[in-house]
C-alpha cells in the first residue's frame, strides 16, 4: 500500500523523468550511442509502466476492465518483442495525457471549488457582557447573535437585530448588485457585508445554512450520470473486454504480435468514457455560477427535452406581493390627494391599506405630519375620516353609494376597466368628491414577456398556467405574458391532474412554482422548478432551483441544458469519429502503436476542451435569435 501510495502521489514526476529519458534516447540515437539509447528506453518504459499496471490491478480487484489494461497488456508485448521505443513513447504519452486531463477537468469543476472556498469557517459570537469571541461556524448555535464586520463573511443564516449595511449576495444568488439590509431583514451565510456593521441572530446554521445546501446540491449533481453517461458506462462494460478479444483474434490470424499490441491501444475508448461527464460537470458548473442549480446529469438530459412549461402565477409569474398597479386621478393635486390616503391607510393592517403607503413612501410623499380625527371603519365599505380638515371616503362602491357620492360615466369605465385587470380597487373621495381610483394588484415580474418569447424561440411548444385564483385576474396576467392556455380557481390536486394529463398527450413537462402548495406538482412534472425565493418544500423537491427568481436564469438554465446535450453528443461523435481513423490508418499502415496512442491522447483533450466551452456559455438574447431566424430565411 505504502508504495502504490508513493507512485500515486509521485506520478507527475514519473512523467517528467521518462520525458527526459526519451530525450536521452532519441539524443543518444543521434550520437550513435545506440546502447544508452537502448537502455534510456528501457528504464522510461519500465518507470512509465508502473503507475498505469498498478491502476490497472487495482480494477481487476473490484472486477473491472479498465483502459489501463489494454495499455499495460500493450507495453508488456511491446517490452517482450524488444520495441522500447514504442513502449516508452506509449507510457509517456498515456501518462501526459492523463495530467492534463486532471488539469484541466480541475478547470470545470473550478466554480465547485470556488463555491467551496468562499464558505465562512469562523462568527464571531455577541456574548451577554457584549463582547465577541471568535468561533468556529460548527459550534455556532441556533439563536446565537453574530457581529459582522465591513468586508466579513456573514457565517449564518438569520435575522439583523441590530445595525444595516450593504451585502453582495453573488455566492447565493449569482447577482453581484449590492442589497441594502437593515434591521429584521434575512440575510443569508457566505454573503459579504460591503459596508456597514451587522449583528444578526441565527436561525439556520452549519450545514442547513442556505449556502451550505448550495454547495451540497451542485457537488452531488456533478456527481449524478446522465442517461448518455449511463450508456457509456454500460457499453465500456462491454467494450474493453470486446478489444481485449479481437486483439486475440487479430493476432492469432495475423501471426503479427505487433499489430495485435497496436490493436490493443487503437482501441482505447478513453475520449468515449470521459466526453459525456465532463460535459455534464462543466454544464452543472456554469450554472451554479449564475444562480441555476441543477439537481445531475440526468435532469439536464430531461429539460432539454421539455416542449411544456406549466406555471404557477402568485409568486411566480408574479412577484407575490400586493403593489398599487394602476392610479387613475381626477384631482388638481394628486400628491396631495394620495397623501390623505397614504395617512389613513397607514392605521390600518390590512394588504391593500399597506400597499397604498408603500406607494407614496416609493414616490416620497410626506404624510406622517397629516392629523387624523373621526377615523370609522365601515365592514364590508372601508374607512371615513377627517385628515388634515377634509373629510375622506376610502373604500369600495358601497360606500360610495351609502355616502350619495356618485361616480361619473368615465370613472365607473376606468373602475370597470381596472376590475377587469384583476386588480381590487380603492375609490378616493375628498369632501363628498370622486378624486382617485387606485387598483391593487400582484404585479407581474420584471421581463417576464420577453423571456417566455425567448423560451419559445428555443423550443417550448406551449406555456400553461395553473392558479387558484380568479379566472378574470388569470385570463389578464396571461394576455399580458402571451401565455397559450389558462386554468384558474384550482385546489393543489386540481393542478396535479393537469400536470399528469399534459404528460399522458405526449408531452414533457416542466412544472415551475415556488409554494408549499405547488410542491405535489413540482415533484409529479418531468422537471420541476423552484424558485429560490420559495418555500424550503419546494426548493428540496424540485430538480432545478432558481436562485435568484428570475425568469432570466429560466431562459439561462433552458438554453444550458440544450447545449450540454448538444456538446455531449459532439464529444461521443469525436470520440467513436477518433476510432474509427485509427482502425482506417491502421489498416492502410500508417498508424503504429506510438501515433495511435498520441492522436487517443490528443482526442481526449478534444473532447475536454469541447466541454469547457460550456463554462463560458451565456444564451443569446431573444433579439439575436431572431435576427439568426431572418438571416437564415433570407439565404434560404
Amino acid at each position: 500500500m505504502k508504495f502504490e501510495r508513493f507512485i500515486q502521489k509521485n506520478t507527475n514526476n514519473i512523467t517528467i523523468a521518462t520525458a527526459i529519458l526519451i530525450a536521452i534516447g532519441f539524443i543518444a540515437n543521434w550520437l550513435g550511442l545506440h546502447t544508452l539509447y537502448t537502455v534510456a528506453f528501457i528504464i522510461a518504459s519500465i518507470i512509465a509502466a508502473v503507475p498505469i499496471i498498478i491502476r490497472a490491478y487495482e480494477s481487476l480487484r473490484v472486477k473491472t476492465i479498465s483502459i489501463e489494461l489494454l495499455v499495460s497488456i500493450a507495453v508488456v508485448g511491446a517490452f517482450i518483442i524488444q520495441e522500447y521505443n514504442e513502449s516508452a513513447i506509449v507510457t509517456f504519452l498515456f501518462l501526459f495525457g492523463g495530467f492534463l486531463e486532471e488539469k484541466t477537468l480541475a478547470r470545470t469543476r473550478q466554480s465547485i471549488k470556488s463555491l467551496t472556498e468562499m464558505a465562512p469557517t469562523t462568527a464571531l459570537v455577541v456574548q451577554d457582557d457584549g463582547t465577541t469571541v471568535e468561533t468556529d461556524v460548527d459550534d455556532v448555535d441556533e439563536g446565537d447573535v453574530v457581529l459582522v464586520k465591513t468586508g466579513a463573511q456573514v457565517p449564518v443564516d438569520g435575522d439583523i437585530v441590530d445595525g444595516a449595511g450593504y451585502l453582495n449576495e453573488a455566492s447565493v444568488t449569482g447577482e453581484s448588485k449590492l442589497v441594502t439590509k437593515r434591521e429584521k431583514d434575512a440575510v443569508f451565510s457566505g454573503t459579504i457585508l460591503d459596508n456597514g456593521t451587522l449583528q444578526i441572530r441565527a436561525t439556520k446554521v452549519g450545514d442547513d445554512t442556505t449556502f451550505a445546501k448550495i454547495i451540497e446540491l451542485v457537488e452531488d449533481a456533478q456527481d449524478t450520470k446522465s442517461h448518455a453517461e449511463k450508456f457509456i458506462d454500460r457499453f465500456a462494460t462491454y467494450y474493453t473486454p470486446a478489444v481485449i478479444l479481437i486483439a486475440l483474434i487479430v493476432g492469432l490470424i495475423s501471426r503479427d504480435f505487433r499489430l495485435a499490441i497496436t490493436v490493443l491501444v487503437l482501441g482505447c475508448p478513453g475520449a468515449l468514457v470521459i466526453g459525456a461527464p465532463v460535459s455534464n460537470v462543466a454544464g452543472i458548473g456554469n450554472g451554479a455560477k449564475n444562480g441555476v442549480l441543477i439537481k445531475g446529469g440526468e435532469v439536464v438530459d430531461t429539460f432539454a427535452k421539455v416542449d411544456t412549461l406549466v406555471f404557477d402565477k402568485t409568486g411566480t409569474l408574479t412577484k407575490g406581493t400586493t403593489e398599487v398597479s394602476a392610479v387613475k386621478n381626477y384631482a388638481a393635486d394628486a400628491k396631495q390627494v394620495s397623501a390623505l390616503v397614504a395617512k389613513i391607510e397607514s392605521l390600518s393592517d390590512h394588504p391593500l391599506g399597506k400597499a397604498i403607503t408603500d406607494y407614496a413612501t416609493n414616490k416620497q410623499i410626506d404624510f406622517d405630519k397629516l392629523a387624523v380625527t373621526n377615523s370609522t371603519t365601515v365592514k364590508g365599505q372601508g374607512v371615513s375620516a377627517t385628515v388634515s380638515d377634509h373629510q375622506l371616503l376610502v373604500g369600495n362602491q358601497k360606500m360610495m353609494t351609502a355616502n350619495q357620492v356618485e361616480l361619473t360615466t368615465s370613472q365607473l369605465a376606468d373602475l370597470h376597466q381596472l376590475q377587469s385587470e384583476g386588480s381590487s380597487t380603492v375609490i378616493v373621495a375628498v369632501d363628498q368628491v370622486i378624486q382617485q381610483i387606485i387598483g391593487v394588484s400582484d404585479v407581474v415580474r420584471d421581463n417576464v414577456r420577453p423571456a417566455l418569447a425567448q423560451l419559445k424561440q428555443m423550443g417550448i411548444k406551449h406555456l400553461v398556467m395553473l392558479t387558484g385564483d380568479n379566472q378574470i385576474t388569470a385570463n389578464y396576467v396571461a394576455e399580458q405574458l402571451g401565455i397559450d392556455e389558462v386554468h384558474a380557481n384550482l385546489l393543489p390536486e386540481d393542478k396535479v391532474k393537469f400536470v399528469k394529463q399534459f404528460k399522458v398527450a405526449g408531452r414533457t413537462v416542466a412544472f415551475i412554482g415556488d409554494g408549499i402548495n405547488d410542491s405535489p406538482s413540482i415533484a409529479t412534472a418531468d422537471i420541476g422548478i423552484a424558485m429560490g425565493g420559495g418555500t424550503d418544500v419546494a426548493v428540496e423537491t424540485s430538480d432545478i432551483v432558481l436562485m435568484r427568481s428570475s425568469f432570466a436564469e429560466l431562459v439561462h438554465a433552458y438554453g444550458l441544458a440544450k447545449k450540454t446535450v448538444l456538446n455531449t453528443r459532439e464529444n461521443i461523435v469525436i470520440a467513436i469519429g477518433t476510432v474509427v481513423f485509427l482502425l482506417i490508418g491502421l489498416i492502410f499502415g500508417y498508424i503504429y502503436m506510438a501515433s495511435g496512442m498520441f492522436v487517443h491522447e490528443a482526442s481526449i483533450l478534444v473532447v475536454i476542451f469541447n466541454a469547457m466551452r460550456l463554462i463560458q456559455y451565456r444564451p443569446r438574447s431573444s433579439k439575436q435569435q431572431t435576427a439568426t431566424k431572418q438571416s437564415e430565411v433570407s439565404h434560404a
